[in-house]
């Protein structure tokens, strides 16, 4: 039996227990997961406590998580008042029409009332805009954010009315009349002027009537997180850590999974999130776990590693966060092809202090380069670490695991 198969089978009866042993699915997914069947998939779910480790539970969970997500949708991502079939537009008898919500037609769309479902609605769209622009530069160095999902939402595809538009629908019309405003006197800066004239270019091939972009997906994934989160928000970079995820989700060759890789990956997301949050506060960046303790354990490991790449960079006033920012908050997503990300996130997830191996890793990235590191100066050196250049990703890892 060769090595691949010999793998594949370990995976496939380690799943397949009534109770799966996290810990021996840590030690098969920390070596890599094989492309095949749902193994990523499903490991991830399990590492990311998406799914307990009775399989029993399963069904019930799954279709809990998935009813629960369907709710989101419809309460925080359709308009007031909307529809899918033309109801809900009042019936011409004088009655007053509501929505799911119990939001009537009274509530006017200009409305600015604190209790406004419509203001709440349009207020939305001051997040939404950031995660339209973010959404759509999203691995563009392959095709599959930009192709059709078999799967679309079809309460939102078929959604009716006015305001019944797709989340990224918005966005040009929110903005435009906010151009008007400008003329009031109220605000508009030429820098938003601009950003108006500069997305009036920026267009994608329109889908079909009833399909939707993955693109799309991980829009309203991200924009369901951020009303969900209130005190956190969207932030910039968040695009990037749910992307892989949704790809697993959404490439699973099981169709049964993959046709709620949305639902799906949405949980799996706030679970990765609920453990990095503090990357991606600002008032948390020096507590324990914020971004910049995180630096500091890198570069702590780094002096005592190499001395030398050390004291080098420190002379060069480089500092961590020049390149160690992005490496740390987006979980290396940024510096790595996908694949080669998706193989990272197998260690990573299946180490259980979780991001201790990622600092391994990133310290690895810079003691692998230590001979260049050492010849170049401060703008050579900063242009390798913010570019790194390409590499075997299993020599990384490897080499992170030889460290002590």
């Amino acid at each position: 039996m060769s090595i691949f198969k010999a793998r594949v089978k370990e995976f496939d009866d380690a799943l397949a227990q009534d109770v799966v042993d996290l810990k021996e699915l840590r030690r098969l997914t920390f070596n890599g997961v094989p492309d095949v069947q749902s193994f990523r998939a499903l490991s991830w779910k399990l590492l990311l406590g998406y799914l307990g480790p009775r399989r029993s539970s399963w069904t019930t969970t799954l279709a809990q998580k998935r009813a629960l997500y369907k709710q989101f949708i419809e309460e925080l991502v359709l308009p007031p008042g909307h529809s899918c079939n033309g109801a809900g537009e009042g019936d011409g008898d004088g009655d007053v029409a509501v929505d799911s919500r119990g939001v009537g037609l009274q509530d006017h769309p200009l409305s600015e009332g604190p209790e406004s479902a419509w203001n709440t609605f349009f207020n939305d769209n001051e997040f939404l805009l950031q995660i339209d622009k973010d959404v759509r530069r999203l691995c563009p160095d392959i095709s599959f954010f930009q192709q059709p999902t078999e799967y679309p939402c079809d309460i939102v595809v078929h959604s009716k009315g006015e305001h019944g538009r797709r989340l990224h629908e918005r966005v040009v019309p929110t903005v435009l009349s906010s151009a008007n405003v400008e003329r009031k006197g109220l605000g508009m800066t030429k820098q938003q002027i601009n950003l108006i004239t500069k997305r009036s270019v920026e267009t994608y091939a329109a889908m079909e009537d009833g399909q939707e972009a993955h693109w799309e997906v991980v829009q309203r994934i991200l924009f369901i997180y951020a009303k969900l989160n209130p005190g956190q928000g969207y932030v910039q970079g968040m695009n990037e850590i749910v992307g892989p995820i949704y790809y697993v989700m959404a490439s699973d060759p099981d169709l049964s999974y993959r046709a709620h890789a949305e639902a799906d990956c949405f949980f799996c997301f706030t679970a990765l999130m609920s453990e990095i949050r503090d990357f991606f506060i600002k008032t948390l960046d020096d507590a324990e776990g914020g971004i910049k303790f995180m630096m500091g354990l890198l570069s702590n490991m780094l002096k005592t590693k190499d001395i030398d790449i050390y004291e080098h960079l420190k002379s060069q006033e480089l500092h961590p966060q020049y390149y160690s920012f992005r490496w740390l908050t987006l979980l290396l997503s940024q510096e790595f092809p996908l694949p080669d990300v998706l193989r990272i996130w197998d260690s990573v997830f299946s180490d259980e202090q979780r991001f201790n191996f990622l600092i391994k890793i990133c310290c690895s990235m810079i003691l692998i380069q230590r001979e260049a590191i050492l010849e170049n100066d401060f703008a050579s050196n900063v242009k390798l670490l913010q570019n790194y250049p390409p590499i075997d990703i299993n020599v990384v890892i490897t080499h992170a695991v030889s460290l002590a």
